[in-house]
């Protein structure tokens, strides 16, 4: 089959489309010898070259040369092979050239039917390949058409899905408007290749400061974690490969021009910049700003940390219906138990108290016994002699006599008899401190004293 402008068609084809030459031209073959097979019969042995300097399509039936032929098909004498080529020997395979244009209207239809269906699944490869590699890129597209809540956005080569819940609330569009999104996923799919978008992401927020600060997109201040409650509030935690340059500044701006754009885009969402910390207290102290803390207690295994604040701090470290702290606490990965420092005090002696039931346990012991997470006789009870061991200044003997005693304390019958003061007479006799407020520093558990005016005082932008 020969076509005059076979190669222009070819080239064109791919450029519209996006599809590789060499995945065109391979379509047509295919689409030849299945021709070929429907004219002349499945069984037969057919390959179709395109050849790209004369631009023809030849289309060859092979058969092996022999002796004798019982399958005509298949087969072929050594005298016509001989004619075809002179040095062919028994044994050999060769091909001979059809008239594609005795093919007939049946097999061009069926040869029609491959090059669109191979057509069409390798303009969705071309796609999937395309997209794949780009998610959490900001794509701009033109709104095509809204479907039940969900905005079907043109993306130029394709399509793409901005779901209703991941669309900022109460933001309308309407058929034309521009869009940007974020690429959330894609999705190989029968139909072809589905990208969902999204404008609630982080990654959204985080591709929008990378498009307005230059120190991001350099890699000079990175954003290390961001998290949002979209079009209220957002935080992100930012930090700075240079020593000279100021991250949390470096995204705000002059005058905030920078996260005010971001602002804009996000619907007039407020955007708090804060200083990352390799250190989690201290990280966990920035990203309450602008709450003032006290006390940071962390609870490792559980990937928990108390935080305590002054009483007239409480409501600001919270935040409107818990909205600050739990930002916070997406932002860091860890849990966090906001109390006012009356409230904490009130519940330490309490918890102070509950200990000292056991027999022998002053004050000094109910507090290394509380920071360490033993807050009542029967969590002692249940402790094992490597557990106290944890506690300060704890050696074996104290820690088995003081689980002994606990379990006693909790028998019914030995509620009301306690006995006399023992092993830790001598350390109950020089007991003297009381329960009152800890002094104005931040205890970190693990013995780590942070100075309480240098704990809690990060840079935030409130826009």
């Amino acid at each position: 089959m020969l076509f005059s402008d076979i190669k222009r068609v070819i080239e064109q084809v791919s450029r519209d489309k996006g599809i590789p030459m060499e995945t065109l031209i391979h379509t047509l073959e295919e689409a030849l010898e299945s021709a070929a097979k429907k004219k002349l019969g499945s069984h037969i042995d057919v390959e179709a070259q395109y050849n790209p300097d004369s631009g023809e399509i030849e289309v060859f039936q092979f058969r092996e040369v022999v002796e004798d032929i019982t399958n005509p098909d298949f087969q072929l004498s050594l005298e016509n092979g001989r004619k075809l080529d002179p040095d062919c020997e028994i044994g050999d395979s060769l091909g001979t050239k059809l008239d594609t244009t005795s093919f007939g209207r049946i097999a061009a239809q069926s040869a029609k039917q491959v090059i669109i269906q191979k057509v069409k699944d390798a303009e969705r490869n071309a796609v999937y390949e395309g997209f794949i590699d780009r998610k959490g890129e900001i794509i701009n597209g033109i709104v095509q058409r809204v479907d039940r809540g969900d905005i079907i956005v043109n993306l130029g080569q394709t399509e793409a899905l901005l779901p209703a819940r991941e669309q900022i609330p109460r933001e309308t569009y309407r058929r034309g408007d521009r869009i940007r999104a974020s690429i959330m996923k894609v999705l190989q799919d029968s139909r072809g290749p589905q990208i969902v978008l999204s404008r609630t992401h982080p990654q959204f927020l985080i591709a929008l400061f990378r498009s307005e600060v230059p120190e991001v997109a350099e890699g000079v201040v990175t954003i290390e974690t961001a998290s949002r409650e979209p079009g209220v509030r957002a935080k992100i935690a930012v930090s700075s490969q240079d020593s000279g340059v100021d991250p949390v500044g470096a995204c705000v701006g002059m005058k905030g021009s920078r996260v005010q754009a971001v602002v804009q885009e996000l619907r007039g969402e407020k955007i708090d910049i804060i200083s990352w910390s390799p250190d989690a207290a201290r990280f966990v102290c920035n990203a309450l700003a602008p709450a003032e803390i006290l006390r940071v207690v962390i609870d490792e295994d559980n990937r928990a940390m108390e935080v305590i604040v002054p009483d007239e701090f409480l409501s600001i470290a919270i935040g409107k219906k818990g909205q600050n702290v739990r930002l916070a606490s997406r932002l860091t990965g860890w849990h966090l138990d906001v109390k006012s420092e009356a409230s904490y005090s009130l519940a330490m002696k309490e918890g102070y108290a509950t200990l000292m039931k056991i027999p022998g346990v002053g004050m000094t012991l109910a507090e290394a016994l509380y920071s360490e997470g033993f807050t009542s006789p029967q969590d002692v009870a249940d402790a094992t002699i490597e557990d106290l061991l944890q506690v300060e200044g704890m050696d074996a003997e104290t820690a088995e006599a003081i689980i002994e005693a606990a379990q006693q304390e909790n028998t019914p019958a030995n509620n009301t008899n306690r006995p006399g003061p023992g092993i830790f007479a001598d350390r109950e006799s020089t007991d003297t401190a009381s329960a009152e407020t800890a002094p104005d520093t931040t205890t970190i558990e693990e013995n780590r004293q942070v100075p309480a005016d240098e704990a809690a005082t990060p840079e935030s932008e409130n826009e």
